[in-house]
This record gives C-alpha cells, structure tokens and sequence, in this order.
C-alpha cells in the first residue's frame, strides 16, 4: 500500500498557475467537511478537486444538482461562509421533516461526496449596497446569508457598524452562538442581540424573549432608521419584519431581503395573467406569427408562440436544460444567445456580465424573432 505525503512543495500543491476563479455556471466540488451546528441544523464545506477561489458576494446562493431516489432534483441554498476564505464554500441546511433535499443532504452527505454546483447569483448581498451602518435581522437557518455579511466584514477588518438581531424558537434552535458572541467580543462595532420564542427546561437563557417587535428594536436599535437593513427568514418572519418596517417610517429603499427561498406572490399572479393570456392568444395565434428557435449543437430546430420561453422549446425537443425556479431566480437554465433577438424577465438569478456576453435564463426568456441558442 503507498503511504500518503505531506509534501507541500510539490507543484500539484495550489499551483497559482493552475488556480481558476469561480465564475456563475455549472462546477463540480467534492465535500471536505461537515459541522453539527445545533440539533437539526449542520453545514457543508465544499471544495474543488483543482484549486478554485471561490469568489462571490456575500449574501448569494448557490443550486445544488442532486440525484435523489433516480430522479435529478435542483435545490438552492445560500453561501453561509465568507468569500475571505476563497479556497472552499460552506452551505448550511436545517432539517426538516418533509424537506425531500434537506433530509437527503443530512443522512448522505459526507466528507468525499461529490455533486455539480450552479452559481454563484443573487441580488440580496452587502456588496451592491455598501453602508456605514448596517442592521442584519435573521430568523431561524434564514441566518446564513446574513451570517455570510458578518463574517466578511469581520474578516476583513471593515469598518461597518453593524447591529445583528438573530430570532430563534428556543435556546438550543440557535445557529452560531458562539461564533457570534466571539465576533461581539472582538469588534466593539459590532452589537449582538439574540431572541428565543420560548424556553426550554434545564436550558438557561438570559436573553431576550418572544418575538421581536418594535419596542425590542427600538432598544436593540435606537438608530435602526439610520441603517441599511438586510433580512433573511422564514416568510411569516420576513412579512413581520417589513410591516414593522413600515409602520414605524422606515425608508424601505434601504430594506433588503433574500426571496429566492420562496416564490414571490408577485410572481405568482404574473403567472396566472400570463397563463390566462396564453390561453387566448394561442386560439388566435396565426402560423407566420410562430418563430424558429435553433439549438445548434443539438442539431435541433423548433417553431414557437412568441409567449412560449426558450426551456419550453427544449422540452419540446426532449432537450433537458436544467432548472430550478422557473422564475429567473436561480440561474441554473443559463443559455447563450448567438443570433437572433430575446426578451428576458429574470429575478436576479444572471448577472450583467453574463447579460452582456449573450446569455439569458430560459425559463424567463422569450423570443422576438428567429434565434439560435448554443446548447
């Protein structure tokens, strides 16, 4: 049996010549560690078999491509580790109990495994909206994205003033703790409050309790009017942060919250005017209004309804271009436009530079005339 080294000189060993740099689209990543965070919540570390620095903004999500009973199944979670450690990422994952991925990630995700990873995208991060004073209000796992700002401004010495308020439902449901108080200990600039809904016997807690309301904010917070907000939880929590928000005058230009986890009620009914339009305009639809969709590689060609997305297309082909939210959030079904002219609404799920190289979402894209796709 050849016994392993530790030759750290070796030119295998993170050779900056052979280092590439994380770019949104598909990677595959094995993972190198796993942390028991509390009872029924854990995080996965993720590195690349080559070096990779994975750069992103803080605050951004990742999808996971996962095979799950035969079948693929795309699950999105947001990077709760900083971009200041760039050779690895870290997601974290509660336990539910009717959560098909999460329960599949707790019981067969170990050090080894490996899986495709979509991203880095996302529009809730603390890179696009620089602040001073920065107020961070989490609710249960919806810690992550938040945690991941704390973290890289810890990291990197910033000097942002940051008041973070953590809701969780007893003191044993708390994620990081420890990391947070030490975070609290060593930046004078940086004000912990944590919350618990209710206690639990033999667990102390001298905390606040219930919920958080505006009389708890205004003492945790007497400034918070002066702040950049950024919010991250369970719906129901996010729904109470903003009509406080609101009730109190706050300018909701500086409120920021992660929404790739739910879909928007917006969306929603956008969906149903559009299906409604769909239906008619289909029964009016004349033959010289279709247009000619090509996927060139493929050697495939279709003729769609001007209202019909590209992934619809694909299906139509039998081509399987990856999906996720089917609402412009997750950027799995990036594509590259070659010729021809589109019409995207996305959700933050691409960035600019990819807009500006030619590629779209196909699940929120449609075409205005013939056009040919690279896929």
């Amino acid at each position: 049996m050849t016994q392993p080294t530790n030759d750290v000189t070796g030119s295998d060993y993170l050779a900056p010549i052979n280092t590439q740099t994380w770019v949104n689209g598909r990677h595959n990543v094995r993972c190198v560690n796993v942390v028991q965070e509390s009872w029924d919540v854990r995080t996965f570390c993720f590195m690349a078999e080559q070096p990779v620095m994975f750069f992103f903004k803080p605050g951004q999500f990742v999808t996971l491509e996962l095979e799950i009973n035969g079948e693929q199944v795309m699950r999105s979670y947001t990077i709760s580790s900083s971009p200041s450690l760039p050779y690895s990422f870290s997601i974290t994952v509660k336990r539910v109990s009717s959560g098909l991925v999460s329960n599949w990630l707790h019981d067969n995700m170990v050090v080894g495994s490996e899986l495709a990873v979509h991203g880095p995208v996302g529009n809730f991060n603390c890179i696009d909206f620089p602040a001073e004073k920065v107020l961070l209000l989490s609710g249960g796992v919806g810690i992550t994205p938040v945690m991941s700002m704390a973290r890289w401004w810890f990291d990197t010495n910033a000097s942002v003033d940051t008041v973070f308020i953590h809701s969780a439902r007893t003191p044993r449901d708390l994620v990081y703790p420890r990391e947070l108080d030490h975070m609290a200990s060593r930046v004078e600039q940086f004000k912990l409050n944590l919350i618990v809904e209710k206690m639990e016997n033999g667990l102390p807690w001298n905390g606040y309790r219930g919920f958080l309301d505006l009389p708890k904010l205004e003492m945790m917070a007497p400034d918070f009017k002066e702040r950049e907000v950024f919010c991250c939880g369970p719906a129901p929590y996010m729904a109470a942060v903003r009509a406080m928000l609101k009730e109190s005058g706050f300018d909701m230009a500086r409120y920021h919250e992660e929404s790739f986890g739910e879909t928007p009620e917006s969306v929603v009914e956008d969906a149903i005017e559009n299906a409604e339009a769909a239906v008619i305009e289909a029964d009016a639809i004349e033959r010289e209004d279709l247009l000619r969709v090509d996927f060139e590689s493929q050697g495939k060609s279709i003729q769609l309804a001007p209202y019909e997305t590209l992934h619809t297309a694909a299906a139509k082909l039998d081509l399987h271009i990856p999906k996720a939210c089917g609402m412009g959030i997750c950027g799995t079904c990036k594509v590259k436009v070659i010729k021809g002219e589109t019409n995207m609404e996305h959700n933050g799920g691409i960035t600019d530079e990819d807009i500006d190289d030619g590629y779209v979402l196909s699940c929120c894209t449609t075409p205005q005339s013939d056009v040919v796709i690279d896929f």
